[in-house]
């Protein structure tokens, strides 16, 4: 007779050469309380200090157990896996070791599987950027309120949460319908196993609380899979997990969750990647786009008209172009908010993408409302010491023409906190252009706008053009002329640093620096940046 499962939960971390990081994540599930039962620590066979850390935690607390592997696996799943195997409770979280679980996440997490004899329990993720601390929110529109669905397919937009971690499972269901991680280097394993979790049709409840907190950091010496899209083998990987998940929905006979899957990687996947190809070597955009038409060649025509427009007309673009074409431009119809920039051409009265080359279509354009319009706002900054901003607002298409635009204000939005500052709110009346293409105005930002709680501060500077009716078009403000570093007297710190410039995605943002220690912060992020290209 089989050893009946602890009713609790099984936290599995998975771990590879991170003898620093390691302790703050197995804390972080220890200290959940009693609801954790046991703690598996999965060593990947790791060759730093990471064993010792092992033995170290296992004997501070008696739920600590350790399976060490015998060889390196090469990624995240056959730890996983061994991890799920090992485990004697009912319920199983993963955690990897340079990542944290909040306080209170398992009991949340637990209070809802009983409440609602849920298989699966999805949280809030939560990004945490690192070494500067800025938070943000993983698909935060699918965790607005508590809810429980029957099944997932009852839910499709629940397959833009691909990851793993912010999840409790019933082992008996992963068990039940042999739901496992891809074995091997295999990347974006995330992807596969949540898709055969969703397909196996699980009782979903969700809760809005933050379960997860994923370590971001941007400047480590080895970035994680997620950051590594310069490889262009990064770009294959992702194209052969999608393909999996597609071909696991079709199998599984998940119609709605295969369709959800196919305009998530439209909408969402693509656009991550094209808005940096600019910035790639031509060999790498040669090999990404190849192979990105092939994928693109596997999808229906339904599944391009399901996606938002600029989405639809990226994929267009590229099916149409044997060879990159237009990168530039796609880079920005892909950033958020994405911006359509000129040249405006028309074909036979419809607005296509270019006038050479194959005609692309830019379909729906007159039924998007003119608030949501992918407009340019772009901004030159003039002066010695930046105070003023040129602001040309162009037209698309006539639309925004017939919509009256009549205002516009600045918005400094902190890219490390929630501050928003309102700047030209009465002086940013707005003049027609001479040749009828678009509108201007100039706006003065003062040094005391800039300067922020922290000496340091980095601003993202947004555009909020009113309309002669209905709601303000929002949007972020792309980079102009004039950028560079100044020099300003500052009241609080004498004297302080402040940049212009251009962000990956070609919007405008402000460094502030005050004082010396500001000016240290500036040089020492500029080093980091250096030692991590």
């Amino acid at each position: 007779m089989s050893e009946p499962l602890d009713p609790r939960v099984c936290v599995v971390v998975i771990v590879y050469n991170d003898a620093d990081r390691l302790a703050e994540a197995v804390r972080s599930a220890l200290a959940q309380g009693e609801v954790v039962g046991e703690l598996v620590i999965v060593d990947d066979a790791s060759t730093d200090a990471t064993p010792e850390v092992c033995a170290r935690l296992a004997a501070e607390d008696p739920r600590v157990r350790i399976v060490c592997r015998a060889d390196n696996s090469g990624g995240c799943g056959s730890p996983r896996n061994d991890g799920v195997r090992a485990a004697r409770a009912a319920r199983i979280v993963f955690l990897d070791s340079d990542d944290v679980l909040p306080p209170g996440a398992v009991a949340v997490l637990s209070a809802a599987a009983d409440a609602h004899d849920a298989e699966v329990v999805a949280g809030l993720c939560v990004r945490r950027e690192l070494p500067r601390v800025r938070d943000v929110p993983w698909q935060p529109r699918l965790f607005t309120t508590a809810a429980v669905h029957a099944d997932p397919e009852l839910r499709p937009e629940t397959v833009w949460d691909t990851l793993s971690v912010n999840k409790l499972y019933d082992r008996a269901f992963l068990l039940e319908h042999d739901i496992r991680f891809p074995d091997g280097a295999a990347h974006y394993e995330d992807f596969v196993f949540t898709a055969r979790v969703y397909a196996a049709g699980p009782r979903l409840a969700v809760v809005p609380d933050h379960v997860y907190t994923w370590h971001v950091r941007r400047d480590g010496g080895d970035p994680s899979i997620s950051l590594r899209r310069d490889r262009v083998a990064n770009w294959l990987d992702r194209l052969d997990a999608h393909r999996q998940v597609v071909d696991i929905f079709t199998e599984a006979g998940r119609p709605a969750l295969r369709a959800a899957a196919l305009t998530k990687f439209l909408e969402h996947d693509l656009r991550l990647y094209l808005r940096d190809l600019g910035a790639r070597t031509a060999e790498y955009r040669d090999e990404w786009w190849r192979a990105c038409r092939a994928h693109l060649a596997s999808f229906e025509p339904e599944a391009f008209a399901r996606a938002f427009p600029t989405a639809r007309w990226a994929a267009a673009v590229i099916a149409a172009h044997e060879t990159p074409a237009g990168v530039a431009r796609l880079a920005e119809l892909a950033a958020e908010p994405p911006r359509l920039i000129g040249p405006y051409p028309e074909h036979a009265g419809t607005p296509v993408w270019d006038e050479a080359g194959p005609k692309v279509v830019l379909d729906a354009l007159a039924e998007i409302a003119p608030a949501d319009l992918p407009a340019v706002v772009e901004a030159s900054v003039r002066g010695t010491v930046g105070t003023t901003l040129d602001v040309t607002v162009h037209d698309l298409y006539g639309r925004l023409a017939a919509a009256g635009p009549v205002r516009l204000d600045l918005e400094l939005r902190d890219r490390h906190g929630v501050e928003v500052r309102a700047v030209g709110v009465r002086e940013g009346l707005l003049r027609a252009l001479a040749d009828a293409s678009g509108w201007s105005t100039t706006v003065t930002v003062e040094g005391t706008v800039l300067a922020g709680a922290e000496p340091f501060t980095v601003w993202d500077v947004w555009a909020r053009v009113h309309l002669a009716e209905g709601p303000p078009l929002v949007t972020k403000v792309r980079a102009g002329t004039g950028l560079g570093r100044r020099l300003r007297p500052d009241l609080r710190h004498g004297v302080a640093f402040v940049q212009f410039y251009r962000t990956a995605s070609r919007s405008l943002a402000i460094r502030h620096a005050g004082g010396g220690v500001g000016v240290r912060e500036v040089l020492g992020a500029r080093l980091r940046r250096r030692r991590a290209s």
